[in-house]
């Protein structure tokens, strides 16, 4: 393992050129809404594993990196008219992204599983309970929580919200009822939100990789990103950095 990581990190400042001159700053699409992978301060700025991960591939590139604000459902139209070099932030491996960008190599699975109040817990573990005309589906406009929503719940009351912040707090509030999203940010979601739960997150509906968005028909990008993303893989940097945001004793 630490040979291969050796060589990957080798890799990575091989394909850089030591004599670059004022490097063009590696532009990074994300949406800032999808803990613990980007989460905006609201002052410009972005915290969360992809954006460590973006920080630390731009220093080992010699680049500095620009975080470009974006949405689930202009992503599509953005990344190339913003000139992104890369899109992060719980991006989800899907057929409809590969129509507009090209994919890193998965740096993580997750799957979608059901957030709802603790006290209803028992009434919808299963999408045969969430799939019925009496329950209040709830989920963000523009991704694939949406794509989820809609192939699998067909007979419930689908309700689009417009961010991915404060839907938590409709399904508080007793205005939804459910919301399937990735089990890790279910996981981190309900730190914040104790009257929340997220049901079997160890076994979500469905599962997919997590990757990076890269501007396509670009090899030598391609090569770097990966490079990064396989010696953070094999050096567990990846596992510590999800341990920080929803570990049991998580710091983030």
């Amino acid at each position: 393992m630490a040979a291969l990581a050796a060589g990957v990190i080798a890799l990575c400042a091989a394909v850089v050129p030591a004599t670059a001159q004022d490097p063009a700053a590696l532009r990074v699409c994300t949406t800032g809404d999808y803990p613990p992978y980007s989460v905006s301060d609201g002052h410009g700025g972005f915290r969360g594993v992809d954006i460590d991960l973006a920080r630390g591939l731009g220093e080992t590139l010699r680049r500095p990196v620009e975080f470009v604000p974006t949405t689930w459902s202009s992503l599509k139209t953005d990344f190339a008219p913003l000139n992104c070099d890369i899109a992060a932030g719980g991006i989800s491996d899907s057929p409809a992204r590969r129509a507009f960008s090209d994919f890193s190599m998965t740096y993580g699975t997750d799957g979608k599983a059901p957030i709802t109040r603790v006290a209803d817990a028992d009434r919808f573990a299963t999408i045969e309970q969430i799939n019925r005309p009496e329950v209040r589906v709830i989920v963000n406009r523009g991704g694939t929580n949406e794509e989820f929503a809609r192939k699998n719940f067909p007979d419930a009351q689908l309700t689009l919200w417009p961010d991915n912040v404060t839907i938590f707090d409709e399904i508080a509030q007793g205005r939804a009822d459910v919301f399937a999203t990735d089990s890790v940010e279910g996981r981190y979601r309900v730190r914040t939100h104790p009257d929340l739960t997220v049901l079997h997150p160890e076994r979500p509906f469905d599962s997919f990789g997590k990757v990076f968005l890269l501007r396509k028909n670009d090899p030598l990008l391609a090569a770097e990103v990966n490079a990064w993303l396989a010696a953070q893989t094999a050096t567990g940097g990846v596992d510590r950095l999800f341990a920080d945001w929803i570990g049991p004793n998580a710091t983030a």
